[in-house]
């Protein structure tokens, strides 16, 4: 039986990145319906889901809207950025 072995360089890299979450901030100027249509187009929240994070944002400031790896995350994080909002990988 021939078995592959893994690549210790990808494992490395694997286990090396630790998950994080994409957070974000409450601000005054993008409208409740901006944000929620912001995460179901970018974040692939359903409805009910990205209003429940934008109403996080506004009344705790913040809020966790995706977790993954950076590398996976940032992505995300350009294309909110672009759109105006403010966030973070944390």
């Amino acid at each position: 039986m021939n078995e592959t072995k893994p690549d210790p360089h990808h494992l490395e890299q694997e286990t090396s990145e630790t998950l994080r979450e994409l957070i974000l901030f409450n601000d005054e100027v993008n409208t409740f319906e901006f944000v929620i249509q912001t995460l179901i187009e970018v974040c692939k929240h359903d409805p009910q889901q990205a209003e429940q994070c934008a109403l996080v944002a506004h009344y705790k400031g913040k809020c966790p809207v995706k977790q993954g790896y950076h590398s996976e995350l940032k992505p995300l994080f350009d294309e909110m950025t672009f759109r105006g909002l403010t966030v973070s990988i944390e």
